[in-house]
């Protein structure tokens, strides 16, 4: 369905215990009831995703949060007052309400308002809060277009909303400021350098090969079927390659390529990053060689998807 048409019937597929794709700003979400348990579970069976990783909760209105959680921090307060909507995600308590199967357990969790006019009508046509990672299969490449949903997850979902591309083009940063000192455990489309503005300095944490403590944090994820790996130098061409580049292409005849930003705008990078990598992982080239973007605002968001894209490729086995 299109994303900008009558949401009443997405509205009560979420309602009933249905699964729901959407668009956000970041990524494509898979959305459903964060009230019902057995709802949140055909999450984890739909994207075949491990029940340690825990899911992002997604609310149409910053005012919504203190009425679902209770009281929080003046911290987590002021970011959601910055950046709401928008592609925060904050880590607050996990209220009773919200049934453990959506935290994986824990006794934090993960929400956000996300900054796209037909996210927010369909959460608050529903009525309820959305549980909704990525619309992916666990650990493959996130969908930016409905298009990816389709072609990953299939019938596994009840309906897609079809809103076109996402404008970020990745995921949305996960910050803890429940403490005295703000984390960032998840890096994204909105850079550390804007948050400090709000809480001053603060630390980001790598990820991890456990059990993590935000979604999206394992070492190895967010990959292509076809292996990727990291380059910081030039290379010969590859006539069953493919190449993903920055800004200029590379030299030599290589089956397939692409530029994530030829003048070099990291934000417009950022946008196109998956959606690259979707047409690459297309190609069926038997590698995918990636050179990273500047270390900067959201490129370190861009390189810290490629290093754990990488990093799901071990080249031992």
């Amino acid at each position: 369905m299109p994303a900008d048409g009558d949401l009443g019937e997405a509205a009560a597929v979420l309602r009933t215990g249905g699964l729901v794709v959407f668009p956000t700003e970041t990524v494509y979400g898979l959305g459903a009831n964060a009230l019902d348990a057995r709802a949140a579970a055909r999450i984890f069976e739909a994207k075949q995703r491990p029940s340690f990783d825990p899911l992002i909760t997604h609310l149409a209105d910053a005012a919504d949060l203190e009425p679902l959680v209770g009281p929080v921090s003046p911290a987590v307060a002021a970011l959601a007052a910055r950046f709401w909507p928008g592609p925060l995600t904050l880590i607050v308590d996990r209220p009773e309400r919200i049934p453990p199967i959506v935290t994986s357990g824990l006794d934090s969790m993960a929400v956000r308002v996300p900054d796209h006019e037909h996210a927010r009508r369909l959460i608050a046509a529903a009525g309820v809060p959305v549980a909704a990672p990525s619309a992916n299969r666990f650990g493959q490449l996130s969908p930016t277009r409905a298009e990816h949903v389709v072609r990953g997850l299939g019938a596994a979902v009840d309906l897609v909303l079809d809103g076109g591309p996402t404008r970020c083009g990745i995921e949305s940063t996960i910050v803890d400021a429940r403490g005295d000192h703000p984390v960032v455990l998840r890096l994204g489309a909105l850079p550390v350098e804007e948050l400090e503005k709000v809480t001053g300095p603060v630390t980001v944490r790598p990820g991890s090969s456990g059990q993590p403590v935000a979604p999206g944090t394992l070492a190895a994820h967010y990959a292509p079927r076809t292996p990727l790996r990291l380059v910081s130098s030039a290379e010969s061409a590859g006539a069953d390659r493919g190449y993903l580049a920055f800004r200029d292409g590379p030299a030599g005849d290589w089956a397939a390529v692409e530029v994530l930003s030829a003048s070099g705008d990291l934000t417009e990078a950022a946008a196109r990053l998956f959606d690259a990598l979707h047409r690459l992982d297309a190609a069926k080239v038997t590698e995918i060689v990636v050179e990273p973007v500047p270390d900067t605002g959201v490129g370190r968001a861009v390189n810290d998807r490629l290093r754990r894209a990488a990093a799901t490729w071990d080249p031992a086995t």
